[in-house]
């Protein structure tokens, strides 16, 4: 794998490298399983959780895999930090930066925030998820379960749903994906779609019965009001009539269709409590498992010249 130092998006990784990742990751979903789960890989290194928005799945999924390899793992408690008090991402990252950690995980609500604070530090940076820019370890994680159901992602035909325009998530599953090789369609109301989402490659749908059509996967988004300014829904109760799953649009798929959705799930407004629930075709729990296995292998692989240059200068 080429060596890169900091882990910002999907967006321009090649195929080699994400599928480097996922077999590294694939190697690590033994590790949940087994009675001795921790690592020293990372031992004496130093891992902040540097979260500006609330995100506890994501937040404790690098924590658990940041101690699974050994490392020293530090949550940033940022309702009581110097950002409220007016102190610039630029003087965080300076202050941070003097303390030497090894690796930021960092999310924010603006995008670019994530790459901007790579530029100032010197340790690693993995992005958590930055405003609707990029989430690169969900789509990672997304991918891994789907390729370990599915046995591959070549040639499947997956819809993603709902809230597009605001996404992160989506935005970097249509990266990965189509770079794998899958085909890719969004399906959302018109207003909840970026303009010229098309020119990523993927097929645009505004009828979700016409777009689960012979579908292998569907995977479902949560509806960001936190970014909304305006309204881009008419209510709830009309956005799950039209673009909520439910069995009856779900039939409209193939036959054994599986279920995703990258959580918190707004139960009821994206997704029937049924269809999410359901064991023979829901993978939503699995998506949470592959989580922690993905976070340990970005970790492992995104520190591996920190370790080589340890050895060198040892």
């Amino acid at each position: 794998m080429e060596s890169r130092k900091h882990l910002l998006g999907i967006q321009g990784l090649s195929i080699d490298q994400i599928t480097t990742l996922l077999d590294l990751s694939e190697s690590y979903t033994l590790t949940s399983h087994q009675t001795k789960r921790w690592r020293d890989i990372l031992r004496s290194r130093t891992v902040i959780n540097l979260f500006f928005e609330n995100s506890t799945r994501t937040r404790t999924s690098f924590e658990l895999a940041g101690k699974r390899l050994g490392a020293d793992v530090i949550n940033m408690q940022l309702n009581n930090s110097s950002i409220k008090k007016g102190e610039t991402l630029i003087d965080t990252a300076l202050t941070l930066n003097a303390m030497t950690p090894d690796v930021l995980i960092v999310r924010h609500p603006d995008s670019g925030a994530v790459n901007l604070l790579s530029q100032k530090v010197n340790c690693v940076v993995i992005n958590a998820g930055d405003g609707s820019h990029e989430h690169p370890t969900q789509a990672l994680l997304d991918g891994l379960t789907i390729r370990r159901r599915c046995g591959k992602l070549q040639g499947l035909i997956i819809a993603i749903c709902g809230d597009i325009l605001h996404s992160r998530v989506a935005r970097s599953n249509i990266y990965l994906l189509t770079t794998l090789g899958a085909s890719v369609r969004v399906i959302a109301p018109p207003t909840l779609l970026p303009t010229h989402i098309e020119n990523l490659g993927v097929e645009v749908f505004t009828d979700m019965r016409q777009g689960l059509k012979d579908c292998d996967i569907v995977m479902m988004l949560r509806l960001q009001t936190e970014r909304m300014q305006g309204s881009f829904v008419p209510s709830f109760r009309e956005y799950f009539h039209f673009f909520g799953l439910d069995y009856k649009k779900l039939a409209l798929a193939k036959e054994n269709t599986l279920i995703m959705h990258p959580g918190p799930m707004n139960r009821g407004v994206e997704i029937d409590s049924a269809v999410a629930d359901d064991i023979h075709r829901s993978l939503i729990q699995e998506q949470v498992e592959m989580g922690v296995a993905v976070r340990m292998a970005c970790l492992d692989m995104y520190t591996r010249n920190l370790r080589l240059n340890s050895i060198d200068h040892g």
